[in-house]
């Protein structure tokens, strides 16, 4: 199983399930804190990491903890019908994820995810500081990927409007019925039990239209949030061993066979196609340069 998880960080276009993969670890390993902490009487353990998480309503809690704008993405309730949240969530995000990723590219994905996060998690604090309504109730906090989600949902309906999912015991449905479904029943329950959830996922389906808007145009918002990864990616990532090589002699009129391999500047090329246009850009050619070049 680990040996799976493992690999599914190493294809490409493939961060959708990257994602899921995430939310689904961070969900089980608090929900191990979760039973342990309680069954031997230590619940202030969970207590403790999950308020370190969980987005807190109160602008100045939130203050104090900054990070949770992204950090709450990751995390979903733990209460007994809690399996519904996560469930749909992932459900929801790899049907739209797996068709994000097809047009736009794994980079573009984790962007957006973030970005949706963000909205979400802003209008969420905004709301719950400024209007009397949610000022009322500022004593909450919120968790979940549902904006993020959102984000993705939302974008994805606005690049392909009229593609088609099959539903069970509905049938055919266009995705921007299903998007704009969503965005009703949230707006709806933007003064329900679940207000502040409901707000957020609103944020993040503002975001994923408007994103997409601006790709369209030519602008990236997301470019910031990939070069950012990619910083860290460096950091982390291990220095490659220097591998000494030595130059074969040939015999005169014997000719060298020619180079089957790709150059460095060839795979960075493909690989910026794909995180621009996604694996489907690619010609036959570059799929089977890419190819060979991953067997080495």
């Amino acid at each position: 199983m680990f040996e799976e998880f493992k690999n599914a960080f190493q294809r490409y276009n493939n961060a959708h399930v990257q994602l899921i993969i995430i939310n689904v670890v961070v969900f089980l390993a608090l929900a191990v804190v979760l039973v342990f902490s309680r069954a031997f009487g230590f619940a202030e353990v969970f207590e403790g990491i999950h308020n370190q998480l969980a987005i807190p309503a109160p602008i100045g809690a939130f203050l104090q903890k900054p990070w949770t704008i992204i950090t709450y993405a990751f995390v979903h309730d733990l209460s007994a019908l809690s399996i519904w949240h996560i469930l749909m969530n992932m459900l929801v995000f790899y049907w739209f994820g797996k068709l994000f990723v097809e047009y736009l590219g794994s980079d573009k994905l984790i962007a957006l995810y973030i970005l949706g996060a963000l909205a979400g998690g802003l209008v969420y604090l905004v709301f719950y500081n400024t209007i009397p309504y949610y000022v009322a109730q500022q004593n909450s906090y919120m968790v979940g990927a549902s904006a993020a989600v959102y984000a993705i949902v939302v974008a994805t309906a606005t690049l392909i409007p009229d593609y088609t999912f099959f539903l069970l015991f509905l049938g055919p449905v266009r995705i921007k019925y299903i998007a704009a479904v969503a965005i009703v029943i949230s707006f709806l329950g933007s003064v329900g039990e679940n207000a502040g959830g409901n707000i957020a996922h609103l944020g993040g389906a503002l975001m994923g239209f408007v994103y997409l808007k601006q790709l369209q145009a030519g602008a990236n918002w997301g470019s910031w949030v990939t070069a950012t990864l990619d910083w860290f990616k460096g950091i982390i990532a291990a220095k490659p061993k220097v591998k000494v090589t030595y130059r074969k002699q040939y015999s005169e009129g014997q000719k060298p066979k020619a180079k089957s391999s790709i150059s460095q500047d060839e795979i960075d090329a493909i690989l910026d196609k794909i995180s621009d246009g996604g694996y489907e850009s690619l010609s036959k050619e570059e799929k089977e340069k890419l190819f060979n070049a991953s067997k080495k």
